[in-house]
């Protein structure tokens, strides 16, 4: 009774907090491999993302989580990885007419001011629907580095070429991409099936004496954790490396540190010890993926949203929500089960605010979010997420503000005004401007940049299509965000 009284008092302080936040990571998953993509053809798939890039945009959502590599291959040109069948129908088959839809898609969402991160599966190698690979297909040229299970191929985790191997893959993306991000999902070691055993007992023998097995498998995924930061960091310190586990690390009956839950535990059945990679400064921000309803038996989402809260060890905590699960489950209002709101969508994000060390939110899948499912995006864009939000900053990385825009003006071209801006030159790329910030306030009163309700926009351009203002007079004020969104002094006009 006294832990509801806790939930129910932290609930009733977050109807206090305001509803729209200056500050909020707003992703979306925009995934390949349920086959969304495949064979649509270049023209078609060119005219299928820019909308879902607007419709989301719509909700304030300012970064774009987009796979890239599903099963050891890729949306990208790589000379290391085929292209995928998730792409092209046939993996090895390039789209025609050629492109490159991850860089297409950086060049698109920096254009809108949103980020983008380049999402791998690490260890995963065919997936269940798979029949054939290509020649140049690493199951391929090194089968004695991959086992099957569950009708999967999966990079054995316990061999140090096969970390070697996802890291140069990383190390390709973040070289030659302009990538805010590097994401990896809750693959690492597969999803247990009943009576099977993983069949890594030879590299085990091999490679594990002394070591308890458990022990030994969430060792092989710390130390690709650990290296693939390593990597990202000696190439482009300001790209992050985020990571969205499973949402139960421990259960409490399992650890006393763990969750008052009763669910698969990725720290166990996954060997993922996402609570490590924060704690070492390995990962910069974490996803736990909270599907569930804030009253679920086994993973209460009011549960774990408090744990993972108390649980962020200094990074960036960003809550998984499954849009079919938040919009098909009514609220709860009280100890007896009440309902209020059709849809748990305004609780969850009011509780999530409430909470001190949560940054932010990630949708999945970015297309239940387009295709307005039970009203989502109507909801998201007229009440919770209606204003746009800057990314809360990492200042772990950089905490130096970028230098002021100048030469801000307005110029009428064609009987429209628009704001045009000059960013300052330097040759440091930590504080070169890559995005700004277009406020409004009524003329002759004072304005507040902390107030989301005067941002007309956050933008990767140098100037700005003014909306019809009407009669009014206003004064405008423009910022600019480094690549770790910290923001600059404000110019005016």
């Amino acid at each position: 009774m006294k832990k509801y009284f806790f939930y129910m008092l932290a609930w009733l302080l977050c109807m206090n907090v305001a509803a729209q936040p200056k500050r909020e990571f707003r992703g979306a998953w925009i995934q390949c491999v349920n086959g969304q993509f495949q064979g649509m053809g270049t023209q078609q798939m060119q005219q299928t993302l820019p909308y879902q890039l607007a419709e989301l945009q719509k909700t304030g959502v300012n970064a774009i989580i987009f796979q890239v590599r599903p099963e050891c291959d890729a949306l990208y040109q790589s000379n290391i990885e085929p292209w995928s069948r998730f792409l092209t129908g046939q993996q090895g088959r390039a789209p025609q007419p050629w492109w490159d839809p991850l860089q297409w898609m950086v060049e698109q969402c920096h254009r809108r001011g949103m980020e983008l991160h380049a999402w791998i599966n690490p260890y995963r190698a065919k997936t269940k629907g798979t029949t054939a690979l290509s020649t140049t297909h690493i199951a391929i040229t090194h089968p004695e580095r991959c086992f099957s299970y569950d009708d999967l191929l999966i990079l054995n985790p316990g061999i140090a070429e096969n970390r070697d191997y996802i890291c140069a893959v990383a190390k390709d993306i973040v070289s030659r991409y302009d990538v805010d991000g590097i994401h990896m999902d809750d693959y690492f070691y597969p999803y247990p099936v009943t009576g099977a055993e993983f069949p890594d007992t030879v590299s085990y023998n091999q490679y594990g004496i002394g070591w308890d097995k458990n022990d030994w498998r969430r060792n092989n995924v710390d130390l690709l954790i650990e290296q693939l930061h390593g990597t990202i960091q000696e190439l482009k310190p300001w790209v992050r490396f985020g990571i969205s586990p499973f949402g139960i690390w421990r259960n409490k009956a399992s650890d006393t540190d763990g969750s008052e839950t009763n669910g698969l535990q990725c720290y166990d059945a996954l060997y993922a010890d996402c609570l490590k990679w924060t704690a070492q400064g390995w990962v910069d921000y974490m996803v736990p993926q909270l599907y569930w309803e804030l009253e679920h038996k086994a993973a209460s989402d009011l549960v774990l949203m408090h744990w993972w809260n108390d649980h962020a060890n200094g990074r960036h905590m960003y809550y998984g929500q499954a849009v079919n699960n938040v919009m098909s489950h009514r609220d709860i209002a009280d100890e007896g089960g009440d309902t209020t709101n059709a849809t748990q969508l305004d609780h969850k994000l009011r509780l999530q605010r409430a909470m001190e060390d949560v940054h932010g939110v990630t949708w999945w899948p970015a297309y239940s979010i387009t295709g307005n499912y039970k009203g989502v995006l109507d909801s998201l864009e007229n009440n919770q997420t209606a204003r746009p939000a800057l990314i809360p900053p990492y200042t772990w990385i950089d905490s130096e503000k970028p230098h002021r825009v100048h030469d801000l003006s307005i110029k009428k071209v064609g009987g429209k005004k628009s704001l045009v801006w000059r960013a300052h030159d330097t040759s440091d790329p930590m504080q070169q401007a890559v995005r700004y910030v277009v406020y409004r306030f009524p003329k002759g009163k004072k304005g507040k940049l902390d107030d989301a309700a005067s941002i007309l926009t956050v933008t990767g351009e140098t100037s700005y299509l003014l909306p019809d203002a009407g009669k009014g007079k206003w004064q405008y004020a423009v910022t600019a965000l480094d690549r770790c969104w910290n923001e600059s002094d404000p110019a005016w006009k």
